[in-house]
């Protein structure tokens, strides 16, 4: 069993940026690839990144590469997701998840646990 909180969301205007965190509880993180994905109002939740257990392999969606930067730390038993040059467009409730299968998954129902969330907005 793995539990995830998410924090760090907020309002930030066009072009700034953001750092999510999901600390995990238990002894397995290391064990665990996980993933952001985000949803919006009205619309299906995405993904956005995904990290290897040990943190050697990284996935982005396109509408986030260049911009998002995952990262994972192991020892803490925590997941960043570093935004940068965010756009309204980007506006949604991000969720962190893990997942204790291989290879990496991008489709949310590959995921195992999952956070309850964390609002981002940006505005114009």
């Amino acid at each position: 069993q793995v539990q995830l909180v998410e924090s760090g969301g907020g309002l930030v205007q066009a072009g700034g940026s953001l750092r999510l965190s999901c600390a995990a509880s238990g002894r397995t993180f290391s064990s665990y690839a996980m993933g952001w994905f985000r949803q919006a109002p009205g619309k299906e939740r995405e993904f956005v990144a995904a990290i290897s257990p040990l943190g050697g392999n990284t996935y982005y969606a396109d509408s986030v590469k260049g911009r998002f930067t995952i990262s994972r730390d192991n020892a803490k038993n925590t997941v960043y997701l570093q935004m940068n040059s965010l756009k309204p467009e980007d506006t949604a409730v991000y969720s962190c998840a893990a997942d204790n299968h291989l290879p990496i998954a991008t489709l949310p129902q590959e995921y195992n646990y999952w956070g309850q969330g964390t609002q981002v907005t940006v505005s114009s």
